[in-house]
This record gives C-alpha cells, structure tokens and sequence, in this order.
C-alpha cells in the first residue's frame, strides 16, 4: 500500500567528490560525478579528450564538429531540498536533467540516484526506476487531451499496476495538494495554462516519488501565473520535503525557490552555493554579470548584514554609552531576558550631552523597529527609512543583531559594483 500525501497547505559549495558507494544508504539524493555528455560520431574520442583538458565548448566544435554538452559537471543535491541549476541556453542545465532520468547516456562518469548509478541500468530496472522513484514536470505540460484531469494524474500509478479505486484516491490526494480537487471530472482542454502545469505537477507527486525533475517546468507561463505556480512550489514542498532538481534559464526564479544554486555555461559549472552567496560573492565576471540586475534587496536577508549587538551597559553615564556606539547609529538596552526595551542613537545622545544633561533615560526612545534574521532587506526598507537602528531578534524576542540603516545601503551599494572587480566578459 502506497502511503498517502499530506493535506494542502498555503505557504555549500560542493564538487562532489567520489564516495564509497559500496556503503551507500541514504536515498532521495542525486550526485553527478565527473560527468562528461558528448555529442557527435565519435564521442569518446578526440572531443573528450579536449573536453578533460579543459579546452572550451566553443573551440573542441570548431576542431572535431562534436559539441560538448557537459564537460567534468560535479554537483549534489541534498535530499529535501530545491536544487537549482540556471544558465542560458548551451549551457548544459537542460542535458544534466536528463541524465539523471538517463534520457541522455553520459560519455564518462557516474550518475547516483540515491544509491544506484542509473547510467548502468537498461530495460525493467531502469523503467523501475523511472517510475518509481522519480517524477518529471515537463514545460510543455505533456497532458493526454482525452483523459480527464483525474486520470492524467492518475495516469502513471496506472502503468505500475495500481487498482482504479487506490489510484483515483491518491490522485486525488495530489489534486488537493495543488487545489485542483474541484477540477477532477474536467478535460485539460477545459484548464487554463496555469491550471494545465498544476495538473502536470499533480501527476508528478501522485506516486509519491522520492525525487522530482522539473525542466523549465515554469517558462511557457505567463509572468503572474508563473509566479503564482512558484508560490504553490514553495508551498508544497514545505511540506513534503521532496528532492528537487529544477531547471531554469531565470536566475529571479532560480533565487527565490533554490535552497542552492548551480550556474553553469559552457557545458560546466561555473558556481555554486545559496542565493545570497550567488548575489553576495559571485565567483565570475560572468556570474557578477547576471545578477547585476537582479532586486537584491529580495535574497540578501537581514542575517547577511547585521552585526553583533553591543548592548549598553547598564549603569553607565550618558557620555560613556554615547562613546560606546563608536560608528554605529544606534545601541539597545536589553532587559534581564535579552529583549530590546530602548534604543540610544547617537544623534540622540549627542543632543543630551550638548543641552548638558546627563541622564542616560532622558536620551531613551523605544520607538525603534524589529526584524528577524530571516526577513529580506526589501522587507525591513521601509524601517531603515526612519534612520533607526533596527533591533534583530529570534524566535524569543532576544537581541541577537543590530541592523544600521547605513549598512543596508552599503551592502546593496556593494553587491551593484561587484562586476566592476572583474573584466566584462562575452556570454557564451
């Protein structure tokens, strides 16, 4: 018996290196591993060894007529989490996909999913494994115009034998988890776009797969429906926690759902890591390139930029508290449990001192702001806007942060002239 899907809700770096795959336990996982695609008559032969000395896509199919889908590509993803890889067309994010599913047989190297390397398997194991483990979501929704919604979804618990009655329950399952529940009985002709790509990723989740393929699965949507489609993304896998290899060529949509990141071009890998270390650190003019123009007030969050609180300490005169915020704005004053109670900026007590009081309350405001470490910059602007220092706090209340509003404008000022460190590259 198959086990049922949850209910609907509304919501580093790593090259991976060969492990000992005879211990090999955990499933829900991809790695590729030294992964060479070559396209041409004669695969193995010249093509590959230009590939392996590092020699560029563009001059190995100047020289041999071959053309280099992946050239030495290393990457892993976790099991639970969105794995993104992005780059613009030739790239080669579209190939690495389809090898994971073996749609392309690999020149060299190895393929895990979980513990299998699935570019030895053939016939029964692999359809096994295609059907059973993972789930794709096509671009082009792929749907069967003269079954109804419910058997498109059900269509492939039917291939692995499932009874009608089970199947049109899990399928049904699935339709809730996009909210298509209500659409069961109609004909993907009756859907709009949005609604078609919902019942395509239905399809996908029905059987319960440990790990979904998801190749541009959102690009032939209109911008406000794709973004919509992001959002129910998001939402389901906080709650199903599947292993997602998502393709895209939109380094916005490869930002905000990647719990990591993969750039590549030319056949390799350019970068990896999480969307603030993408748009904080790029490694590349080429990858400084691309997010240049991104909003990254959208992924740098308040974490990448506060710095350790410097409470005042209790007790102190006016003049020594105002000494001790230094370059800062701002410092809190923390209660016996950690929460910020009062804020004394430097303008403020500056003022105090130049009136001649000495009374440290008297400079106190508490008209300050909060933010938790995980909000974004955009979501905190409006509260730098007032030029108070912005208390950073966990779950509890506690300070854990100060957020300047002149650091705000210094990080994103940073990241807007990162490129400027590199020379202009031609994308390729």
């Amino acid at each position: 018996m198959k086990r049922a899907l949850a209910p609907r809700i509304s919501t580093a770096h790593d090259q991976t290196t060969r492990p000992d795959h005879k211990h090999r336990t955990v499933t829900g996982t991809i790695r590729l591993e030294g992964v060479y695609k070559i396209f041409g008559e004669q695969p193995r032969g010249r093509a590959l060894d230009l590939a392996r000395s590092g020699m560029s896509k563009t001059d190995i199919q100047s020289m041999t007529d071959h053309v280099v889908g992946l050239a030495d590509v290393n990457f892993s993803v976790n099991e639970g989490e969105i794995f993104v890889v992005m780059g613009l067309s030739g790239s080669g994010k579209s190939t690495a996909i389809r090898t994971v599913n073996k749609l392309h047989s690999v020149t060299a190297g190895s393929v895990w999913v979980g513990d299998v390397d699935i570019q030895t398997l053939s016939g029964p194991a692999l359809q096994k494994v295609r059907r059973e483990r993972i789930g794709m979501v096509f671009q082009h929704f792929a749907l069967f115009p003269h079954r109804s919604v419910i058997d498109n979804v059900g269509y492939g618990l039917e291939v692995q034998g499932v009874g009608r009655h089970e199947r049109e329950q899990l399928a049904l399952e699935a339709l809730g988890l996009v909210g298509l529940r209500a659409y069961a009985a109609s004909m993907p002709g009756q859907l709009s776009g949005g609604m078609q790509q919902r019942v395509g990723l239905a399809r996908a989740l029905a059987s319960d797969p440990e790990i979904l393929l998801m190749d541009e699965a959102f690009s032939a949507l209109d911008p406000l429906i794709r973004r919509q489609m992001q959002d129910e993304m998001i939402a389901i896998q906080r709650q199903l926690r599947k292993t997602i290899l998502f393709i895209t060529h939109d380094l916005n949509e490869a930002l905000r759902l990647g719990d990591r990141v993969c750039i590549m071009r030319g056949g390799r890998v350019v970068q990896i890591g999480t969307p603030e270390e993408i748009l904080t650190s790029p490694a590349t003019g080429y990858v400084a390139e691309f997010v240049q123009d991104v909003d990254q007030g959208r992924v740098i969050r308040v974490s990448d930029v506060m710095v350790e609180p410097r409470p005042v300490v209790t007790g102190a005169s006016l003049r020594s508290a105002v000494r001790a915020i230094g370059e800062r704005t701002g410092s809190f004053v923390v209660n016996d449990h950690g929460h910020p109670e009062a804020v004394l900026t430097s303008a403020d007590g500056i003022r105090a001192l130049d009136d001649g009081s000495v009374d440290l309350a008297g400079a106190l405001r508490t008209d300050f702001d909060r933010a938790a470490p995980t909000q974004t910059l955009n979501e905190v602007y409006a509260s730098a806007g007032r030029g108070l220092p912005i208390a950073v706090v966990d779950g509890d209340g506690r300070l854990i942060g100060n957020l300047d509003p002149q650091d705000i404008m210094a990080e994103l000022g940073r990241v807007e002239s990162l490129i400027d460190g590199f020379e202009r590259e031609v994308f390729l």
